[in-house]
């Protein structure tokens, strides 16, 4: 027989076995629920980019970009962007280095410098503790050189921003970080912006010639650039230059396909009788350009078919090219 402590102890055991029997289990339901959740969050997709493949978030929480010119794009898809490299405060930025175009988004959305200048600062990276980096492979302000370092940081995607226009860019980016929705609603909106203006003005006779005077070569954008790319859109006809008046510019072109580069003496046999457009001059070096020798013996400068694209047309994303719809709405209203 058993005596009455040792029953007491059984009763008092199953009791607690009754109590904590249920804790346990909860407890170990809580643990298999966390481990799940910590798989989620540890899900990646497979990007393909231009310097390989990278695993990156689903859905990142704090894009760094370490490219002036795609933060542009990032904004327009909505992304969660934290920080972004910058440039020196100048004609094109603000204050901070950002595009003036979209540094007003920035702002608003509290995006920080990470760093200013085109050499990367990777511990400054590193102290804006991103889950995913941001980059070009093309341009002054690409990190390739820096790539492995960069994916040391965290998962890392750099993509060309020149040979392509700024939507195949967004389209690029928003299915890498699985924002297509964005990207078509903002693209779609475009659209519609353009087929507005479209039927709303009288474009030139004459083909156009877009460029920027360097005073030394002249980089004219081609119709594959996405300066001309959105001129046509509208109904502008783009003016070839011949390939024979072409130039090697050591600071833009070199093989690339929206970009010819063009020596000043060629400037008249170059440009014919195209209407001409300048892309990212303040007015007064518009005028300057226009009061030199060459220059002023073009068709266009005679009849005064010049126009101002604005200073934000050298780097095309969706808030430079709404800003240049709006101003050829102005300047060939119907």
């Amino acid at each position: 027989m058993r005596s009455p402590i040792r029953r007491r102890w059984a009763i008092t055991a199953v009791a607690l076995m009754a109590v904590l029997g249920p804790a346990a289990c909860a407890s170990g339901a809580g643990t298999a629920e966390k481990a799940e959740a910590a798989g989620a969050k540890s899900e990646t997709r497979s990007v393909q980019h231009e310097l390989g493949t990278a695993e990156i978030p689903l859905e990142a929480k704090r894009i760094v970009s370490v490219s002036v010119s795609m933060t542009g794009h990032l904004l327009a898809l909505d992304a969660p962007v934290v920080a972004s490299q910058a440039t020196a405060p100048g004609p094109f930025t603000d204050g901070n280095g950002f595009f003036k175009q979209w540094a007003d988004v920035a702002a608003q959305r509290g995006v920080q410098v990470v760093y200013q200048g085109f050499e990367a600062d990777i511990e400054k990276v590193i102290a804006a503790r991103p889950d995913l980096i941001i980059g070009s492979a093309s341009g002054a302000d690409s990190t390739a050189k820096v790539y492995e370092r960069l994916k040391g940081i965290a998962p890392t995607v750099l993509f060309r921003h020149d040979n392509l226009t700024w939507q195949e860019l967004m389209t690029k980016l928003g299915g890498a970080l699985g924002l297509e929705e964005n990207a078509e609603k903002v693209l779609a909106a475009y659209d519609r912006r353009v087929a507005e203006v479209k039927g709303k003005i009288k474009t030139p006779e004459q083909e156009v010639v877009v460029f920027r005077d360097n005073n030394t070569d002249i980089p004219v954008f081609t119709a594959e650039s996405a300066q001309g790319g959105l001129l046509a859109s509208l109904g502008f006809t783009i003016h070839p230059v011949e390939a024979s008046l072409a130039a090697e510019s050591t600071k833009e072109g070199g093989g690339r396909k929206d970009i010819v580069n063009l020596a000043q003496e060629n400037v008249v046999r170059a440009f014919g009788d195209s209407s001409i457009f300048f892309a990212g001059h303040s007015p007064e070096q518009i005028a300057a350009t226009q009061a030199k020798p060459l220059w002023k013996d073009l068709a266009a400068v005679r009849d005064k078919r010049v126009h101002d694209l604005g200073l934000d047309a050298f780097r095309i994303d969706y808030y430079s090219a709404s800003n240049i719809i709006d101003r050829l709405e102005q300047q060939f209203a119907g």
